[in-house]
């Protein structure tokens, strides 16, 4: 007896994740997919109409989001065709490309000032929530952290005698230590003492709000909406909204431009700092070479500068 599509998509999110993937975007998209497959009656195995109708089938989303659920669909395709060769694989880019990168935000030191002023007066039953976003906003300026990175910390993982972090099995399953300068490590140790001073709990989470529990990914998100709107009510760029994580690309870059002005050799330094954010390709970090105008311009009179460098005597033309 044949399988359905969710028998198939079922089997093959189990294999997968067996293998150590999550997939739970992934898995939720694919099971909505057997779900709106089935109640459109559809029998046997995937097929490319299906699929594109299924991915364009979400009248609130963009073409982007579109190629996204398209690109869901062919990984489980082309996996699935070596059990059923009937299984058809959609073409790529139907869409247009399922992943784009938005300019990030960079804030000027004054704009993080601000942040961590403004964090101090949120309104708070009791004074923790307050003190613990200003400490954890202060971390994610100083040390290019990934929010979901910061909220997760243990206090076994913050180590203040040696100024160390350790960041455990975040994404891709790496965990990697993260050094802090010593104003950082002055500051949460600051945070360490007026946290402990007002709640005895003893839960492990290092950054924890009032009711004792650990602050999550979604309330520091929620804060900063707060403080955004507090301090800047109507400012876009490039259409969007400053985010949380462009704490994360403001690091980046301002690192960056430092080594630029110093002279550096970025590609032979540029992997420190790959390691240190926890970027998996060392590509990835290239891209915010390009990412701002301000380092774009110095990577081009850069290279204008090694172009009209002469080679025996000859330039380059």
């Amino acid at each position: 007896m044949s399988l359905t599509l969710k028998n198939q998509i079922e089997l093959y999110l189990n294999n997968k994740r067996r293998l150590g993937f999550q997939l739970k975007i992934e898995g939720h998209e694919l099971l909505r997919f057997a779900k709106y497959a089935d109640k459109k009656g559809h029998r046997g195995p995937l097929t490319t109409a299906i699929a594109i109708e299924w991915a364009s089938s979400s009248k609130k989303g963009s073409r982007l989001s579109w190629a996204r659920r398209l690109e869901i669909l062919c990984c489980f395709a082309k996996y699935y065709y070596a059990f059923d060769p009937k299984t058809e694989i959609p073409p790529n880019r139907v869409f247009g490309p399922a992943h784009r990168r938005n300019t990030p935000y960079i804030y000027s030191a004054q704009e993080i000032n601000d942040i961590l002023t403004i964090s101090l007066q949120l309104h708070a039953q009791y004074i923790l929530r307050p003190i613990t976003c200003h400490y954890l906003f202060g971390l994610l300026a100083c040390s290019g952290l990934r929010i979901s990175e910061a909220v997760r910390l243990n206090r076994s993982d913050v180590d203040l005698i040696n100024g160390i972090l350790t960041i455990r099995e975040t994404k891709f399953y790496k965990s990697r230590y993260v050094p802090l300068h010593h104003t950082a490590v002055k500051a949460l140790r600051k945070y360490v003492a007026i946290r402990d001073k007002k709640t005895c709990s003893q839960n492990d989470a290092f950054f924890i709000l009032n009711n004792k529990l650990p602050i999550t990914t979604r309330k520091a998100e929620y804060a900063f909406k707060v403080i955004r709107k507090k301090l800047w009510p109507n400012r876009t760029y490039k259409g969007r909204r400053p985010r949380i994580y462009d704490l994360r690309h403001t690091f980046v870059c301002n690192r960056l431009l430092a080594w630029y002005k110093e002279g550096k050799n970025i590609d032979q330094v540029i992997p420190f700092l790959s390691t240190y954010i926890g970027h998996v390709k060392v590509s990835d970090t290239y891209w915010y070479i390009t990412g701002i105008p301000e380092l774009m311009s110095i990577a081009t009179k850069r290279f204008e500068q090694f172009y009209q460098q002469p080679i025996n005597g000859e330039n380059h033309e």
